[in-house]
């Protein structure tokens, strides 16, 4: 029996927070059930302060560990680090290009396939799978899926 593979939607975030959101939730989805991902998505919003990137990068320690007790997420070490290095990722997009927005234009003279190579090493914890998730869901173009 073949596995088919849960399209998730399409939303042009409004904002850097929407990015920082949809981004944290590719990463969160590689690895584990998207339908565990899904339920508990309102006790991520609650854990990263509704995804405000300036609250989330001025994580410490401290957070790190009750983000770890904390039973309304996926408590993975990893990408709990790599939500709060993105969160420092993005403000700095935010300083260099004026938003994440204007740098994903800034890559609109790549392939798709520089486009992945340009977030892959820019962002913590995202790979070529969860990148094509964050681009697809974030309204970008993207190849089919079978194509990617």
């Amino acid at each position: 029996m073949q596995r088919t593979l849960e399209v998730p939607h399409k939303v042009t975030p409004a904002d850097d927070s929407g990015y920082f959101e949809e981004l944290t939730k590719a990463i969160f989805r590689a690895g584990f059930s998207w339908a565990v991902v899904r339920a508990k998505w309102d006790g991520f919003r609650a854990a990263f302060r509704g995804f405000d990137i300036q609250q989330v990068a001025g994580y410490g320690p401290d957070d790190v560990t009750r983000l770890l007790e904390a039973r309304a997420i996926i408590r993975n070490r990893r990408k709990i680090a790599a939500t709060i290095e993105n969160a420092r990722a993005v403000l700095d997009l935010a300083d260099e290009h004026g938003s994440v927005r204007h740098y994903l234009r800034s890559l609109d003279t790549l392939d798709y396939y520089g486009r992945v190579r340009a977030l892959t090493r820019l962002f913590a914890g995202l790979g070529r799978t969860p990148a094509f998730v964050f681009l697809h869901c974030v309204n970008e173009e993207t190849p089919a899926w079978q194509d990617r």
